[in-house]
């Protein structure tokens, strides 16, 4: 069986990929730049760019299911020529806010992906976690490297983000297990967690002082549109905070415990 990766050198596509060579699987990993992809030993690495689907007719000859990072505008077509090329599933990298569409910037940009799928008359499953850990690699990491501060705003309400590792487990387990077509796994990581108390996580596996500084809105609002964040994710990022509590993590897909928020601190000890 060969499976495409698509977006394999992202955050969870790196892992995607790694699980799926660990289960013997041929892999055929897209990206833009195979040049600087530094995918492991055995991965077919393809060039390829979701955004001209036209030209991934080669990219998914003899391809049997996909991996799919979400893509909205390109998803329709994409998926219609991997049905043509003969692609029987589809798993689709989504978003827990998928389930809370109509209207809302991220739930909108993920629903466009998985009616399309749907739509397709292909086996799908939908993985939808909520919040990534890994977003901190862009938010946090420059500021905790150059000054040892993490500034931002709500700085005690409570997230459960996910470990990429275990998105890419239930992305991996929907791909090689029968099981699974026609459903969305919505999850969460294992803690609820306010910024302060990841702050707080932070500096002790990291073994050094990292200071919580909060912002206001306003000044949020600056910090990340100076950054280049769209102004629509950043007004989306800043509307009424809600605690969120743990619910299913994935454990209940792959049958292993999620990994916590230490563990991911740990794993990417080097980026901080």
């Amino acid at each position: 069986m060969t499976v495409l990766v698509t977006g394999a050198t992202g955050k969870v596509g790196r892992h995607v990929v790694a699980g799926l060579l660990a289960a013997g699987e041929q892999v055929r990993a897209m990206t833009r730049s195979p040049e600087t992809a530094a995918l492991p030993e055995g991965v077919a690495t393809v060039r390829g760019d979701l955004a001209d689907p036209a030209g991934l007719d080669a990219a998914l000859a003899g391809v049997d299911r996909v991996y799919l990072f979400p893509l909205p505008g390109t998803a329709e077509e994409f998926t219609a020529r991997a049905v043509k090329a003969g692609v029987g599933r589809i798993v689709v990298l989504s978003s827990v806010a998928a389930e809370y569409a109509d209207g809302d910037y991220s739930g909108d940009h993920h629903t466009a992906v998985e009616r399309a799928v749907e739509a397709s008359g292909v086996e799908w499953t939908h993985v939808r976690p909520g919040e990534f850990m890994a977003n901190l690699l862009d938010w946090w990491a420059p500021s905790i490297r150059a000054e040892g501060v993490v500034r931002a705003p709500f700085g005690a309400t409570r997230s459960a983000p996910v470990h990429e590792a275990d998105i890419a487990d239930v992305a991996v387990t929907a791909l090689l297990e029968d099981g699974h077509a026609g459903k969305a796994y919505s999850f969460a990581g294992p803690e609820s967690l306010a910024k302060t108390e990841q702050v707080r996580v932070l500096s002790e596996v990291l073994g050094r002082e990292i200071r919580f500084e909060e912002l206001t809105t306003d000044g949020a609002r600056a910090l990340w549109l100076g950054q280049g964040m769209p102004a629509a994710a950043v007004d989306w990022l800043l509307q009424d905070p809600v605690d969120v509590p743990v619910g299913p993590t994935a454990e209940r897909v792959t049958g292993r415990p999620a990994r916590t928020f230490a563990q991911w601190v740990a794993d990417h000890r080097a980026d901080f």
